[in-house]
């Protein structure tokens, strides 16, 4: 006869199942990258690749919120495990107002490639400029995901649904923004280098 779980063992086995889901995402999205990055490499031989193209000031800017955005949301992570509520709450507040500031720097850039005379479609356009916009606008869908699950994540700490001994949604949070951060600076470094 099977022993019945204590609460405890069925919550650590509930907290890692989780986590494998994420890490299962993480990994998907990880191949999707490298199969756009691939054929970055590829179309880099083509005649109308522009080999003078710089990546616009504000994804500097940008790069430096989402760096911020993991390193807020760490802060929350440590906080809560201590049961510090109101350094959670900044935490949590502060990296949801960087992520912001991330998309919003995000779509600054775009508006000054578009300035410098690169169109990212239609007839103006450039596979350089096509490519940064896809590879841009796929990160940014994957943030949304992440901007969703940290407002949910706020909205249970106001429920106080966690302490020190209940961490996996923000765990999970964290370890979700910390793939967003390496992701992006990935891409950012391989844009900035791989002209």
């Amino acid at each position: 006869m099977e022993a019945t779980m204590t609460p405890q063992e069925y919550k650590s086995r509930s907290d890692r199942s989780y986590k494998l889901l994420l890490l299962f995402a993480m990994i998907s999205m990880t191949m999707m990258f490298a199969g756009l990055t691939s054929a970055f490499i590829v179309s880099k031989s083509r005649a109308d690749w522009l080999k003078d193209f710089q990546l616009p000031v504000a994804f500097y800017f940008s790069t430096a919120a989402i760096i911020g955005c993991s390193i807020t949301f760490h802060l929350a992570k440590k906080a809560i495990q201590k049961d510090n509520q109101k350094a959670t709450t900044t935490f949590l507040l502060s990296t949801l107002a960087l992520g912001i500031l991330f998309i919003i720097l995000q779509f600054v850039g775009f508006g000054q490639v578009v300035a410098n005379g690169y169109y990212f479609t239609g007839s103006e356009s450039s596979i350089t400029t096509t490519f940064l916009y896809i590879v841009t606008l796929v990160h940014l869908l994957h943030l949304a995901g992440g901007i969703i699950s940290l407002l949910i994540i706020i909205y249970n700490h106001f429920k106080q649904k966690y302490n020190s001994t209940q961490t996996i949604g923000i765990e999970l949070g964290v370890i979700y923004w910390h793939f967003l951060d390496l992701l992006w600076v990935y891409l950012f470094l391989f844009l900035y280098f791989f002209k």
